[in-house]
Protein backbone atom coordinates (compact mmCIF):
# COMPACT_ATOMS: atom_id res chain seq x y z
CA UNK A 1 0.00 0.00 0.00
CA UNK A 2 2.74 2.56 1.27
CA UNK A 3 4.49 1.58 -2.60
CA UNK A 4 1.10 2.81 -4.00
CA UNK A 5 0.62 5.74 -1.95
CA UNK A 6 4.07 7.37 -1.68
CA UNK A 7 4.86 8.05 -5.43
CA UNK A 8 1.33 9.69 -5.76
CA UNK A 9 1.98 11.97 -2.68
CA UNK A 10 5.20 12.38 -3.85
CA UNK A 11 4.10 13.97 -7.05
CA UNK A 12 1.21 15.67 -5.23
CA UNK A 13 3.98 17.14 -2.89
CA UNK A 14 5.78 18.35 -6.19
CA UNK A 15 2.93 20.08 -7.72
CA UNK A 16 2.01 21.76 -4.87
CA UNK A 17 5.38 22.65 -4.57
CA UNK A 18 5.56 24.36 -8.14
CA UNK A 19 2.14 25.89 -7.81
CA UNK A 20 2.96 27.95 -4.63
CA UNK A 21 6.29 29.21 -6.49
CA UNK A 22 4.51 29.67 -9.63
CA UNK A 23 2.27 32.37 -7.34
CA UNK A 24 4.81 33.62 -5.72
CA UNK A 25 6.77 34.79 -9.01
CA UNK A 26 3.18 36.38 -10.60
CA UNK A 27 3.26 38.11 -7.39
CA UNK A 28 7.01 39.13 -6.46
CA UNK A 29 8.63 39.12 -10.76
CA UNK A 30 10.96 41.80 -9.61
CA UNK A 31 11.96 39.77 -6.01
CA UNK A 32 12.69 36.79 -7.28
CA UNK A 33 14.30 37.62 -10.51
CA UNK A 34 16.33 39.98 -8.39
CA UNK A 35 17.24 36.79 -5.80
CA UNK A 36 18.15 34.81 -8.28
CA UNK A 37 20.40 36.96 -10.34
CA UNK A 38 22.34 37.64 -6.91
CA UNK A 39 22.15 34.18 -6.37
CA UNK A 40 23.78 33.22 -9.65
CA UNK A 41 26.15 36.30 -9.47
CA UNK A 42 27.80 35.41 -5.68
CA UNK A 43 28.06 31.70 -6.99
CA UNK A 44 29.98 32.27 -10.49
CA UNK A 45 32.11 35.42 -10.03
CA UNK A 46 32.18 35.62 -5.79
CA UNK A 47 31.21 38.15 -3.09
CA UNK A 48 33.41 41.09 -4.89
CA UNK A 49 32.14 41.15 -7.84
CA UNK A 50 28.58 40.56 -6.97
CA UNK A 51 29.04 44.21 -4.36
CA UNK A 52 30.39 45.90 -7.90
CA UNK A 53 27.16 44.61 -9.59
CA UNK A 54 25.23 46.21 -6.77
CA UNK A 55 27.55 49.54 -6.47
CA UNK A 56 26.99 49.85 -10.31
CA UNK A 57 23.34 49.21 -10.14
CA UNK A 58 22.64 51.72 -7.63
CA UNK A 59 25.11 54.15 -9.31
CA UNK A 60 23.11 53.97 -12.55
CA UNK A 61 19.79 54.33 -10.73
CA UNK A 62 20.45 57.71 -9.01
CA UNK A 63 22.02 59.17 -11.93
CA UNK A 64 18.87 57.88 -14.01
CA UNK A 65 16.86 59.81 -11.31
CA UNK A 66 18.84 62.60 -11.13
CA UNK A 67 18.84 63.38 -14.94
CA UNK A 68 15.73 61.95 -15.46
CA UNK A 69 12.37 61.68 -12.85
CA UNK A 70 9.92 61.51 -14.87
CA UNK A 71 11.08 58.32 -16.76
CA UNK A 72 12.24 57.16 -13.55
CA UNK A 73 8.73 57.54 -11.27
CA UNK A 74 7.33 55.76 -14.53
CA UNK A 75 9.78 52.90 -15.46
CA UNK A 76 11.83 52.45 -12.04
CA UNK A 77 9.48 52.35 -9.80
CA UNK A 78 5.97 51.48 -9.87
CA UNK A 79 7.07 47.10 -9.53
CA UNK A 80 9.43 47.55 -6.59
CA UNK A 81 6.64 50.00 -4.53
CA UNK A 82 3.47 47.45 -5.81
CA UNK A 83 5.80 44.65 -4.57
CA UNK A 84 6.79 46.06 -1.09
CA UNK A 85 2.89 47.28 -0.32
CA UNK A 86 1.72 43.82 -1.18
CA UNK A 87 3.66 42.08 0.95
CA UNK A 88 4.00 44.62 3.82
CA UNK A 89 0.83 45.95 4.14
CA UNK A 90 -1.80 43.94 2.41
CA UNK A 91 -0.50 40.64 2.42
CA UNK A 92 0.41 40.62 6.20
CA UNK A 93 -2.92 42.18 7.33
CA UNK A 94 -5.33 40.87 4.88
CA UNK A 95 -7.02 37.62 7.32
CA UNK A 96 -7.18 40.08 9.98
CA UNK A 97 -8.80 43.04 8.62
CA UNK A 98 -10.99 40.77 6.64
CA UNK A 99 -12.46 38.84 9.94
CA UNK A 100 -12.29 42.38 11.78
CA UNK A 101 -14.18 43.78 9.22
CA UNK A 102 -17.05 40.90 8.58
CA UNK A 103 -16.02 40.46 5.26
CA UNK A 104 -15.27 36.54 6.25
CA UNK A 105 -17.99 34.04 6.19
CA UNK A 106 -17.97 30.80 7.94
CA UNK A 107 -20.34 27.40 7.04
CA UNK A 108 -20.36 24.00 8.73
CA UNK A 109 -16.82 24.94 10.54
CA UNK A 110 -15.04 26.59 7.68
CA UNK A 111 -13.80 29.73 6.95
CA UNK A 112 -14.53 31.57 3.53
CA UNK A 113 -12.20 34.55 3.16
CA UNK A 114 -12.10 37.04 0.77
CA UNK A 115 -9.24 36.30 -1.65
CA UNK A 116 -6.73 38.74 -1.98
CA UNK A 117 -5.71 39.22 -6.24
CA UNK A 118 -3.73 41.71 -7.92
CA UNK A 119 -2.36 44.67 -6.06
CA UNK A 120 -1.21 48.08 -8.00
CA UNK A 121 0.80 50.48 -6.38
CA UNK A 122 0.35 54.21 -8.11
CA UNK A 123 1.61 56.62 -5.68
CA UNK A 124 -1.47 58.51 -5.16
CA UNK A 125 -3.48 54.93 -4.37
CA UNK A 126 -3.18 51.20 -4.31
CA UNK A 127 -5.30 49.32 -6.66
CA UNK A 128 -6.60 45.95 -5.19
CA UNK A 129 -8.56 43.41 -7.07
CA UNK A 130 -10.46 40.76 -5.02
CA UNK A 131 -12.55 38.09 -5.50
CA UNK A 132 -15.41 37.86 -2.93
CA UNK A 133 -17.05 34.98 -1.27
CA UNK A 134 -19.96 33.50 -2.65
CA UNK A 135 -23.35 35.24 -1.45
CA UNK A 136 -21.59 38.43 -0.88
CA UNK A 137 -22.60 41.29 -2.35
CA UNK A 138 -20.62 44.79 -3.28
CA UNK A 139 -23.07 46.69 -1.21
CA UNK A 140 -21.83 44.69 1.66
CA UNK A 141 -18.01 46.15 0.79
CA UNK A 142 -19.60 49.45 0.10
CA UNK A 143 -21.03 49.61 3.46
CA UNK A 144 -17.06 48.69 4.63
CA UNK A 145 -15.31 51.10 2.68
CA UNK A 146 -14.40 53.51 5.82
CA UNK A 147 -13.15 50.72 8.15
CA UNK A 148 -10.84 49.00 5.15
CA UNK A 149 -9.53 52.77 4.47
CA UNK A 150 -8.30 53.02 7.82
CA UNK A 151 -7.62 50.00 8.01
CA UNK A 152 -4.68 49.93 5.40
CA UNK A 153 -3.99 53.49 6.35
CA UNK A 154 -5.51 54.99 3.58
CA UNK A 155 -7.77 58.51 3.26
CA UNK A 156 -10.56 56.39 1.62
CA UNK A 157 -11.50 53.50 -0.07
CA UNK A 158 -13.66 53.15 -3.56
CA UNK A 159 -15.53 49.83 -4.21
CA UNK A 160 -15.55 49.22 -8.02
CA UNK A 161 -17.06 46.30 -9.82
CA UNK A 162 -15.16 44.28 -12.29
CA UNK A 163 -17.30 41.52 -13.16
CA UNK A 164 -19.65 39.16 -11.26
CA UNK A 165 -17.74 38.35 -8.16
CA UNK A 166 -14.52 40.30 -8.67
CA UNK A 167 -14.13 44.05 -7.22
CA UNK A 168 -11.54 46.57 -7.13
CA UNK A 169 -10.85 48.43 -3.95
CA UNK A 170 -9.03 51.87 -4.67
CA UNK A 171 -7.45 52.98 -1.38
CA UNK A 172 -6.22 56.48 -1.92
CA UNK A 173 -3.25 57.92 0.04
CA UNK A 174 -3.37 61.39 -1.43
CA UNK A 175 -4.84 63.64 -3.72
CA UNK A 176 -3.37 64.05 -7.40
CA UNK A 177 -5.71 66.70 -8.34
CA UNK A 178 -4.21 69.24 -5.17
CA UNK A 179 -2.79 71.30 -7.64
CA UNK A 180 -4.29 73.93 -10.56
CA UNK A 181 -4.31 72.28 -13.81
CA UNK A 182 -3.14 75.09 -16.40
CA UNK A 183 -5.14 75.55 -19.43
CA UNK A 184 -3.49 74.79 -22.46
CA UNK A 185 -2.32 76.60 -25.55
CA UNK A 186 -5.11 77.72 -27.51
CA UNK A 187 -6.08 75.43 -30.60
CA UNK A 188 -5.94 76.96 -33.55
CA UNK A 189 -7.56 74.22 -35.69
CA UNK A 190 -11.56 73.73 -36.05
CA UNK A 191 -10.72 69.94 -36.67
CA UNK A 192 -9.12 69.46 -33.43
CA UNK A 193 -12.23 69.89 -31.68
CA UNK A 194 -14.70 67.31 -31.31
CA UNK A 195 -17.83 68.37 -29.43
CA UNK A 196 -18.03 64.45 -28.50
CA UNK A 197 -14.90 65.03 -26.74
CA UNK A 198 -14.16 68.38 -25.43
CA UNK A 199 -10.92 68.76 -23.23
CA UNK A 200 -11.89 70.79 -19.98
CA UNK A 201 -9.38 69.35 -17.49
CA UNK A 202 -7.26 66.86 -16.26
CA UNK A 203 -9.05 63.55 -14.33
CA UNK A 204 -7.39 61.88 -11.08
CA UNK A 205 -5.24 59.02 -12.82
CA UNK A 206 -3.53 62.22 -15.22
CA UNK A 207 -5.56 61.58 -18.50
CA UNK A 208 -7.44 64.24 -20.37
CA UNK A 209 -11.13 64.93 -19.02
CA UNK A 210 -13.04 65.08 -21.89
CA UNK A 211 -16.63 66.12 -21.42
CA UNK A 212 -19.46 65.27 -23.97
CA UNK A 213 -21.45 68.96 -25.28
CA UNK A 214 -23.21 67.36 -28.32
CA UNK A 215 -26.25 64.97 -27.61
CA UNK A 216 -26.57 65.88 -23.87
CA UNK A 217 -26.97 68.70 -21.43
CA UNK A 218 -25.05 69.32 -18.57
CA UNK A 219 -25.99 70.27 -15.05
CA UNK A 220 -22.69 71.54 -12.60
CA UNK A 221 -23.94 72.05 -9.30
CA UNK A 222 -21.69 73.32 -6.02
CA UNK A 223 -21.39 75.91 -3.33
CA UNK A 224 -20.09 79.30 -4.11
CA UNK A 225 -16.14 79.05 -4.54
CA UNK A 226 -16.44 75.39 -5.82
CA UNK A 227 -15.04 76.80 -9.01
CA UNK A 228 -17.88 76.38 -11.38
CA UNK A 229 -16.81 79.15 -13.27
CA UNK A 230 -13.52 77.26 -13.74
CA UNK A 231 -15.54 74.54 -15.53
CA UNK A 232 -17.29 76.74 -17.72
CA UNK A 233 -14.49 79.12 -19.46
CA UNK A 234 -12.76 75.72 -19.56
CA UNK A 235 -15.46 74.82 -21.72
CA UNK A 236 -15.24 78.09 -23.74
CA UNK A 237 -11.55 78.04 -23.77
CA UNK A 238 -11.86 74.46 -25.94
CA UNK A 239 -14.63 75.60 -27.81
CA UNK A 240 -12.74 78.64 -29.22
CA UNK A 241 -12.06 77.97 -32.89
CA UNK A 242 -15.22 76.79 -33.38
CA UNK A 243 -16.83 80.23 -32.08
CA UNK A 244 -14.41 82.41 -34.10
CA UNK A 245 -15.39 80.32 -37.09
CA UNK A 246 -19.43 80.69 -36.65
CA UNK A 247 -19.88 77.02 -36.20
CA UNK A 248 -20.52 77.25 -32.43
CA UNK A 249 -22.45 79.84 -30.80
CA UNK A 250 -22.63 80.90 -27.63
CA UNK A 251 -25.53 82.18 -25.47
CA UNK A 252 -25.65 82.91 -21.84
CA UNK A 253 -27.43 84.56 -18.62
CA UNK A 254 -25.83 85.48 -15.62
CA UNK A 255 -28.66 86.94 -13.20
CA UNK A 256 -25.19 88.02 -11.30
CA UNK A 257 -25.32 91.23 -13.51
CA UNK A 258 -22.50 89.70 -15.03
CA UNK A 259 -19.90 88.81 -12.75
CA UNK A 260 -19.06 85.52 -13.81
CA UNK A 261 -19.72 86.16 -18.07
CA UNK A 262 -19.24 89.76 -18.09
CA UNK A 263 -15.26 88.97 -17.68
CA UNK A 264 -15.57 88.09 -21.68
CA UNK A 265 -18.87 89.19 -22.90
CA UNK A 266 -17.29 88.97 -26.66
CA UNK A 267 -17.26 85.48 -26.95
CA UNK A 268 -21.12 85.24 -26.37
CA UNK A 269 -23.78 86.13 -29.75
CA UNK A 270 -26.21 87.04 -27.05
CA UNK A 271 -25.69 87.47 -23.17
CA UNK A 272 -27.88 88.99 -20.74
CA UNK A 273 -26.83 89.83 -17.12
CA UNK A 274 -30.35 89.66 -15.02
CA UNK A 275 -32.87 87.02 -15.01
CA UNK A 276 -35.85 89.32 -16.24
CA UNK A 277 -37.95 89.72 -19.40
CA UNK A 278 -34.45 89.94 -21.78
CA UNK A 279 -33.54 86.39 -20.10
CA UNK A 280 -37.19 84.53 -20.32
CA UNK A 281 -37.00 85.98 -23.96
CA UNK A 282 -33.93 84.46 -25.24
CA UNK A 283 -34.73 81.16 -23.10
CA UNK A 284 -37.81 81.49 -25.76
CA UNK A 285 -36.55 82.24 -28.58
CA UNK A 286 -33.89 79.25 -28.23
CA UNK A 287 -36.66 76.85 -27.32
CA UNK A 288 -38.14 78.18 -30.76
CA UNK A 289 -34.82 77.39 -32.43
CA UNK A 290 -35.33 74.13 -31.40
CA UNK A 291 -38.90 73.62 -32.67
CA UNK A 292 -37.79 74.97 -35.92
CA UNK A 293 -34.35 72.81 -36.62
CA UNK A 294 -36.61 69.88 -35.54
CA UNK A 295 -38.93 70.77 -38.22
CA UNK A 296 -36.76 71.17 -40.91
CA UNK A 297 -34.29 67.93 -40.00
CA UNK A 298 -37.62 65.44 -39.93
CA UNK A 299 -37.48 62.52 -42.36
CA UNK A 300 -33.75 64.33 -42.93
CA UNK A 301 -31.89 64.08 -39.99
CA UNK A 302 -31.93 61.81 -36.98
CA UNK A 303 -29.57 64.27 -34.87
CA UNK A 304 -27.27 67.80 -36.26
CA UNK A 305 -24.16 67.59 -37.81
CA UNK A 306 -22.03 70.46 -38.90
CA UNK A 307 -23.17 69.52 -42.66
CA UNK A 308 -26.61 71.01 -41.72
CA UNK A 309 -25.16 74.54 -41.41
CA UNK A 310 -26.66 75.66 -38.23
CA UNK A 311 -24.46 76.23 -35.46
CA UNK A 312 -24.32 74.35 -32.63
CA UNK A 313 -26.20 76.62 -29.86
CA UNK A 314 -24.36 76.26 -26.35
CA UNK A 315 -26.52 77.91 -23.67
CA UNK A 316 -25.02 78.72 -20.44
CA UNK A 317 -27.12 79.63 -17.74
CA UNK A 318 -24.97 80.88 -13.98
CA UNK A 319 -27.30 80.39 -11.31
CA UNK A 320 -29.62 78.62 -13.08
CA UNK A 321 -32.22 78.61 -10.03
CA UNK A 322 -32.48 82.20 -10.38
CA UNK A 323 -34.46 81.55 -13.21
CA UNK A 324 -36.56 79.32 -12.45
CA UNK A 325 -37.10 79.09 -9.16
CA UNK A 326 -35.89 82.55 -7.51
CA UNK A 327 -37.36 84.64 -10.24
CA UNK A 328 -40.28 86.85 -7.79
CA UNK A 329 -42.67 87.38 -11.21
CA UNK A 330 -44.74 84.34 -11.16
CA UNK A 331 -45.53 84.45 -14.87
CA UNK A 332 -42.13 85.04 -15.86
CA UNK A 333 -40.72 82.12 -14.02
CA UNK A 334 -43.39 79.73 -15.33
CA UNK A 335 -41.90 80.71 -18.85
CA UNK A 336 -38.76 80.36 -18.04
CA UNK A 337 -39.67 76.76 -16.56
CA UNK A 338 -41.14 75.85 -19.78
CA UNK A 339 -38.44 77.02 -22.35
CA UNK A 340 -36.08 75.41 -20.36
CA UNK A 341 -37.98 72.29 -20.12
CA UNK A 342 -38.60 72.50 -23.95
CA UNK A 343 -34.76 72.83 -24.88
CA UNK A 344 -33.31 69.98 -22.37
CA UNK A 345 -36.05 67.47 -23.30
CA UNK A 346 -36.06 68.03 -27.27
CA UNK A 347 -32.72 70.02 -27.87
CA UNK A 348 -29.88 67.35 -28.19
CA UNK A 349 -30.74 66.17 -31.61
CA UNK A 350 -31.55 70.24 -32.66
CA UNK A 351 -27.95 70.50 -31.89
CA UNK A 352 -28.67 72.68 -28.76
CA UNK A 353 -26.74 72.04 -25.12
CA UNK A 354 -27.47 73.33 -21.88
CA UNK A 355 -24.98 74.15 -19.15
CA UNK A 356 -26.36 74.87 -16.39
CA UNK A 357 -24.70 75.55 -12.97
CA UNK A 358 -26.42 76.49 -9.90
CA UNK A 359 -25.82 75.77 -6.01
CA UNK A 360 -28.60 74.05 -4.71
CA UNK A 361 -30.29 70.93 -6.43
CA UNK A 362 -33.21 69.85 -4.61
CA UNK A 363 -36.32 69.00 -6.89
CA UNK A 364 -38.09 71.72 -5.79
CA UNK A 365 -35.46 74.09 -7.37
CA UNK A 366 -34.91 71.95 -10.26
CA UNK A 367 -37.61 69.58 -11.01
CA UNK A 368 -36.62 67.84 -14.15
CA UNK A 369 -32.48 67.60 -13.78
CA UNK A 370 -32.88 64.13 -14.94
CA UNK A 371 -32.79 65.67 -18.29
CA UNK A 372 -29.16 66.15 -17.78
CA UNK A 373 -27.38 63.53 -18.74
CA UNK A 374 -23.96 64.55 -18.00
CA UNK A 375 -23.99 65.78 -13.97
CA UNK A 376 -21.11 66.99 -12.19
CA UNK A 377 -20.65 67.28 -8.53
CA UNK A 378 -18.43 69.89 -7.58
CA UNK A 379 -18.19 70.36 -3.29
CA UNK A 380 -21.40 70.05 -1.91
CA UNK A 381 -22.27 71.22 1.26
CA UNK A 382 -24.28 67.90 2.56
CA UNK A 383 -23.87 64.61 2.13
CA UNK A 384 -27.33 64.32 0.46
CA UNK A 385 -26.54 66.59 -2.44
CA UNK A 386 -24.55 64.14 -3.89
CA UNK A 387 -26.81 61.79 -4.21
CA UNK A 388 -29.03 64.37 -5.82
CA UNK A 389 -26.64 65.28 -8.44
CA UNK A 390 -25.08 62.19 -9.42
CA UNK A 391 -27.96 59.73 -8.42
CA UNK A 392 -28.76 57.41 -5.50
CA UNK A 393 -25.47 55.06 -3.98
CA UNK A 394 -22.61 56.77 -6.01
CA UNK A 395 -21.64 58.47 -2.47
CA UNK A 396 -21.13 54.59 -0.95
CA UNK A 397 -18.76 53.97 -4.36
CA UNK A 398 -16.75 56.37 -3.31
CA UNK A 399 -17.90 60.10 -4.79
CA UNK A 400 -17.91 62.33 -1.78
CA UNK A 401 -18.06 65.90 -3.42
CA UNK A 402 -18.81 67.10 0.19
CA UNK A 403 -15.42 66.25 1.47
CA UNK A 404 -13.95 68.34 -1.50
CA UNK A 405 -11.73 70.75 0.29
CA UNK A 406 -12.57 74.44 0.03
CA UNK A 407 -8.75 74.89 -1.75
CA UNK A 408 -9.31 73.07 -4.62
CA UNK A 409 -11.64 75.14 -7.12
CA UNK A 410 -12.62 73.24 -9.63
CA UNK A 411 -12.30 69.41 -8.45
CA UNK A 412 -15.63 67.49 -8.92
CA UNK A 413 -17.20 64.34 -9.11
CA UNK A 414 -18.52 63.59 -12.85
CA UNK A 415 -21.35 61.27 -14.05
CA UNK A 416 -22.49 60.33 -17.46
CA UNK A 417 -25.34 58.63 -18.64
CA UNK A 418 -24.46 54.66 -19.57
CA UNK A 419 -21.40 54.73 -16.91
CA UNK A 420 -22.00 53.10 -13.64
CA UNK A 421 -18.56 54.42 -11.97
CA UNK A 422 -18.40 58.56 -11.44
CA UNK A 423 -15.25 59.42 -11.94
CA UNK A 424 -12.78 62.94 -9.97
CA UNK A 425 -11.03 65.83 -12.00
CA UNK A 426 -10.49 69.18 -11.94
CA UNK A 427 -10.91 71.80 -14.62
CA UNK A 428 -8.38 74.43 -16.01
CA UNK A 429 -7.53 76.86 -14.02
CA UNK A 430 -8.26 79.92 -16.53
CA UNK A 431 -7.00 82.95 -15.09
CA UNK A 432 -8.25 86.73 -16.22
CA UNK A 433 -5.11 86.78 -18.36
CA UNK A 434 -6.25 83.66 -20.39
CA UNK A 435 -9.82 85.09 -21.07
CA UNK A 436 -8.43 88.57 -22.24
CA UNK A 437 -6.13 86.25 -24.81
CA UNK A 438 -9.40 84.40 -25.44
CA UNK A 439 -11.39 87.32 -26.23
CA UNK A 440 -8.45 88.51 -28.32
CA UNK A 441 -8.59 85.33 -30.48
CA UNK A 442 -12.35 85.53 -30.94
CA UNK A 443 -12.44 89.08 -32.06
CA UNK A 444 -9.36 89.63 -33.25
CA UNK A 445 -8.93 93.11 -31.26
CA UNK A 446 -6.35 93.28 -28.03
CA UNK A 447 -7.51 93.74 -24.73
CA UNK A 448 -6.96 96.84 -22.90
CA UNK A 449 -7.66 96.75 -19.32
CA UNK A 450 -8.15 100.28 -17.53
CA UNK A 451 -4.82 100.16 -14.66
CA UNK A 452 -6.25 101.18 -11.06
CA UNK A 453 -4.30 103.80 -9.55
CA UNK A 454 -4.51 104.46 -5.86
CA UNK A 455 -5.84 107.74 -4.89
CA UNK A 456 -3.10 109.84 -3.06
CA UNK A 457 -4.57 110.12 0.42
CA UNK A 458 -3.81 113.75 2.40
CA UNK A 459 -0.60 113.40 4.80
CA UNK A 460 -2.02 114.34 8.36
CA UNK A 461 -2.83 118.31 8.87
CA UNK A 462 -2.87 119.01 4.72
CA UNK A 463 -6.33 120.53 3.81
CA UNK A 464 -8.02 118.51 1.23
CA UNK A 465 -6.37 116.08 -1.48
CA UNK A 466 -6.74 115.05 -4.59
CA UNK A 467 -4.82 114.00 -7.81
CA UNK A 468 -3.11 117.44 -9.09
CA UNK A 469 -3.85 118.29 -12.68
Amino acid sequence: MKLVVSPIAAVWLVCWLLFQFGRVVVRYPLTVAVAVLVGWVQAVAGWWVLAFTLLAVVVVLGLWRWRHPSSFGRFVVPQPRTEFRRLSVYGCQWRMVMRLSDLVKTSRGKEYRPKLGRVRAEGWRDRVRVRMVKGQAPEQWELHASGLAHAFKARSCRIRVLAPGRLELDLVHRDPLVRPVPAPALASETASVDLRRVTVGRTETGKPWRLRLLGTHVLAVGVSGAGKGSLLWSIVWALVPLIRSGRVRLAGIDPKGGMELGQAPEVFGRVVFDNGPDAVALLEEIAATVKERASRYRGRLRAWTPETGDPFILLVVDELADVIAYQTDKNLRERANRAVQTITSQGRAPGVCVLGLLQDPRKEVVSFRHLFSTRIAMRCDEKAQVDMVLGDGVRERGATAHEISEHTPGVGWAKEDGRREPFRARAFHVTDTDLDELVTYVTGVPVHRADVLSFPYPQDGAQGGGVAA
